[in-house]
């Protein structure tokens, strides 16, 4: 992947490569691809491919890669949140040091700056409804610069980062003969 002084071109305002796009739209279908599976579906090489994940791994672009588990079918149970939090920006710091108060606590599974009605959304998991709320109250709410919190339980997944939760089933008509 072309570089300059060490920065991908792509980090520098240029754009993606098609390779690029193509090995990152894979890896999010299925992250479980190898190198040659990518490789012979996009028509490039297996060092080609290896090149491009290197690199997306080395820029940060790909954090992690994570299996999605649908928390439904298994068999120990637990209990997730969208917390909406509302924050009083602090003077020269803005959302960025609640925000960094927030996800270091070992129930926050994801947080996200937004727009509209709320500033941030928090994405906790706990064992139970009780520890969300004890979670809320006695680790959240207290934070400085929280103005105010609305929890909604998530009831049923029905699709995770993509993937569609119900198992796929045919759609078997009989034939019926005139």
């Amino acid at each position: 992947m072309p570089e300059t002084d060490g920065v991908p071109l792509f980090h520098r305002g240029k754009i993606m490569t098609d390779l690029v796009k193509n090995v990152l739209k894979l890896l999010g279908e299925n992250a479980r691809y190898s190198y040659a599976e990518m490789a012979d579906i996009l028509g490039a090489t297996e060092n080609e491919v290896k090149g491009a994940v290197a690199e997306l791994e080395r820029s940060k672009t790909i954090v992690k890669y994570a299996a999605i588990l649908n928390t439904e079918v298994l068999p120990e149970k637990s209990v997730q949140a969208l917390i909406e939090v509302k924050v009083a920006p602090q003077k020269l710091k803005g959302f960025e040091s609640c925000a960094e108060e927030i996800y270091n606590f070992s129930e926050v599974q994801s947080l996200y700056l937004m727009s509209g009605g709320f500033d941030l959304a928090v994405f906790v998991e706990g064992k139970d409804i009780g520890a969300i709320a004890q979670f809320v109250a006695e680790k959240l709410s207290v934070l400085d610069g929280i103005v105010g919190v609305a929890t909604h339980f998530i009831l049923k997944k029905y699709k995770i980062e993509g993937q569609i939760t119900k198992p796929v089933t045919a759609n078997r008509r009989e034939i019926i003969q005139a």
